[in-house]
Order: C-alpha cells, then structure tokens, then sequence
C-alpha cells in the first residue's frame, strides 16, 4: 500500500522517571493536538510499557515540516518541561521511509 513511502519518521523513545508524572498526560495530549494542526503532519502512533518504555512515531511529509515541528515553541516548552520533569532519559531518531506494509487478520 505505501502510504508512508516518502515520508519523514520522527521516532521518539523515552523512559519515564519512576514517579512525578503530574501533568504529563495532559501536556502529551496537547502536543498531540498541537501536531496534529502542523503542515506537513501525517500522524502519530505511541505506545508506553510497564517497564517506563515509551515510543511515539509522527510522521511527517517531508524534512521541512518535521524541523518546522521541532522549533514550534509550544514543542520545544514541553521538551523542556519532559527533561525538568517526566523523562529519564530519550532518543530521537529521524529517518526517511523507504518502505511500508500492513497485514490484517480478514
């Protein structure tokens, strides 16, 4: 199907501090909102485990609207507030997709 061919990945993993996570779910949720009215925005998947283990994938149509991301100062105030607060530590890996696929159980 390909409809992420061409895209920008922007690969967010980060391990929560054990405790302290006041405002945390309500500041992913605005960032959420906020990516989501970005150009250049083509969606978002996250997934945290028990272990503090957190991934979030947005994706992005291009270089430019993922730097454009990256700089919005609302982001950059919660990146900000996530190292003070809510992270232990995280990685950040863009990459371009090449390929894509799906399976579904019929």
């Amino acid at each position: 199907m390909n409809k992420r061919v061409g895209q920008i990945a922007v690969i967010f993993l980060s391990v929560r501090v054990d405790q302290g996570a006041d405002g945390y779910a309500e500041a992913a949720e605005a960032m959420d909102r906020l990516a989501a009215r970005q150009p250049g925005y083509c969606g978002m998947e996250s997934a945290r485990g028990a272990d503090r283990l957190g991934i979030t994938v947005s994706y992005w149509a291009d270089e430019a609207t993922a730097k454009a991301w990256r700089d919005n100062p609302e982001h950059r105030a919660a990146r900000d507030a996530g190292r003070a607060r809510w992270y232990e530590s995280y990685e950040l890996v863009v990459a371009k997709v090449t390929r894509d696929y799906e399976w579904q159980r019929a």
